[in-house]
């Protein structure tokens, strides 16, 4: 069981992800709509999946980096793919919203695998950051 981290502003898609890591037996130790709260949450993540354009602006990218500089495994979900188009220093890779519910499962159980050392392909809607 992973300690997973929401990151997204919109509450009906937050909601949506945090039933889904729920289901897969993982835990959500909080939803964070900017980087301050994401920053205080991120502590006790093992995994993030973060929106890049947030309630303060496009601080995803920056969040995200933050994140992995501490351990964490990051995936953005964004309408903005083009954002971070370049990568992310330490993510894992982005995904384009909307996010079908077979790519979310996916997107988890691939940063959960990441983690754990198993061979879990990712969903192919998952671009990975070199």
């Amino acid at each position: 069981m992973h300690q997973i981290l929401i990151v997204e502003d919109q509450f009906l898609i937050a909601m949506a992800i945090e039933d889904a890591v729920i289901e897969l037996g993982h835990h959500v130790v909080g939803i964070a709509s900017n980087r301050t709260d994401a920053e205080k949450l991120g502590d006790r993540a093992d995994i993030a999946l973060v929106d890049v354009n947030l309630l303060d602006g496009p601080t995803g990218p920056e969040i995200g980096r933050h994140l992995a500089r501490h351990g964490c495994s990051v995936i953005f979900m964004t309408g903005n793919p083009e954002m971070v188009a370049s990568g992310v220093e330490g993510a894992l890779g982005v995904i384009s919203k909307p996010v079908r519910d077979l790519d979310l499962v996916g997107v988890i159980q691939y940063a959960s695998s990441c983690r754990t050392g198993s061979n879990v392909p990712p969903p192919s809607t998952l671009r990975l950051f070199a």
